[in-house]
């Protein structure tokens, strides 16, 4: 029998053959844009690669055919040839008219060659009971997009929009996402048009139907600006609202903007992923914020009413006599407000007391009489 050696999809589509379904579908879409003939016109050598990649993908996508692939070498979609199939073939349409199957599995010649040959036909059997119209190729819906985005402290607090370049799949304006361009069905250049292709396997030779128009010799003209996906790779400006009370790590769902669908599938979504900056002063966590303040010695020791800034502006509040740097005090809902429980945290406020240099000898003096009317010793349990 006659026809092109077996040929390796893996290495046609550049993958392993651990490759992942995303990875070879990625591969596929490169390489098909590539060396599409309408990017190419007038290259044999792309119209011919662009014809491998694509049988390679049509085995390869499909996890029965690809497990077919990997034991056998071949695939086939052909079921059994009607009234019982024609002279000299086989289970899934194989040709074996003019192979000699005497010396398979070990027997002899004669009355046993038939007993021999159906043998050795189901062991292929098993993989070619399939109905021999193509099946259409089905929607498929896209797949949803991840994006981080770094925003201001205040614009966290307060809401913001942003105009975001997504990188996207959108559907593909010359066939409306259909995958071919509606102009009827062509000759499959796989094959000829016969609807049959030859594989080997080792020192035998078969012909299967073809795996790129599944026996029928034509296709659907597949669209050059997709290669046939529905879909093309482009970057949209989408605008997206932040709402007030983001924090780091906050996830929003915009509906329909992740990448369109294959086939007329429906899209996916576009999440968001917040990463909050910080602030000078305040410091979030959650829904509460902190801050430290300084006061004076004497605010400290005398007691006073300061003003503290808070997100929504100064808020008062009283610092008590003798207060040490590090006392925390709690301003009740001056946080941040929470759209799911639609309350506000709090904010803590840690004073810090500030000691002024003495360069004059009057406040030294001052400082001198104050140490001596107050002897206690804060370090005296330090050492018992």
């Amino acid at each position: 029998m006659t026809g092109t050696d077996q040929k390796d999809y893996y290495k046609a589509l550049g993958v392993k053959k651990s490759a992942s379904a995303d990875d070879i579908r990625k591969a596929y879409r490169r390489l098909a844009r590539k060396h599409h003939p309408d990017v190419n016109p007038g290259d044999k050598a792309a119209e011919d690669k662009f014809k491998t990649i694509q049988q390679a993908y049509d085995i390869l996508k499909d996890q029965k055919k690809r497990d077919m692939y990997d034991q056998f070498g071949f695939y086939s979609e052909a079921g059994a040839y009607p009234g019982g199939g024609a002279a000299g073939r086989g289970p899934g349409g194989f040709d074996f008219s003019g192979f000699d199957f005497s010396g398979a599995q070990g027997g002899g010649a004669g009355g046993k060659q038939g007993h021999q040959e159906g043998g050795f036909s189901d062991l292929f059997s098993q993989f070619f009971r399939q109905d021999q119209q193509q099946a259409p190729r089905q929607a498929q819906p896209g797949e949803d997009l991840e994006y981080n985005v770094d925003i201001e402290f205040w614009d966290a607090i307060k809401g913001t929009t942003l105009r975001l370049n997504v990188a996207r799949h959108e559907p593909c304006p010359q066939c409306r996402g259909g995958g071919n361009i509606g102009r009827g069905s062509v000759a499959c250049a796989e094959c000829n048009a016969s609807g049959q292709v030859s594989q080997s396997v080792g020192a035998m030779r078969f012909n299967l139907t073809c795996p790129r128009c599944q026996g029928s010799g034509q296709l659907r003209d597949v669209c050059g600006q997709c290669a046939g996906e529905g879909r093309i790779y482009r970057n949209e400006t989408v605008e997206v609202r932040i709402p007030p009370g983001a924090q780091s790590g906050s996830r929003l769902r915009v509906a329909g903007k992740g990448n369109a669908g294959q086939r007329g599938g429906p899209a996916g979504d576009l999440y968001i992923v917040t990463r909050v900056g910080s602030h000078p002063v305040f410091e979030r966590k959650g829904d509460d914020i902190h801050m430290q303040i300084p006061i004076t010695v004497p605010e400290a020791i005398l007691g006073a009413a300061i003003e503290v800034p808070t997100i929504d502006g100064k808020a008062r509040l009283k610092i008590p006599p003798a207060t040490s740097s590090g006392k925390r005090f709690r301003l009740r809902e001056k946080g941040v407000l929470n759209r799911r429980t639609n309350h506000r945290g709090d904010q803590f406020v840690e004073v810090k007391i500030v000691v002024p240099e003495v360069p004059d000898e009057a406040s030294k003096a001052m400082m001198s009489e104050f140490a001596n009317l107050n002897p206690e010793d804060p370090r005296a349990g330090l050492f018992e």
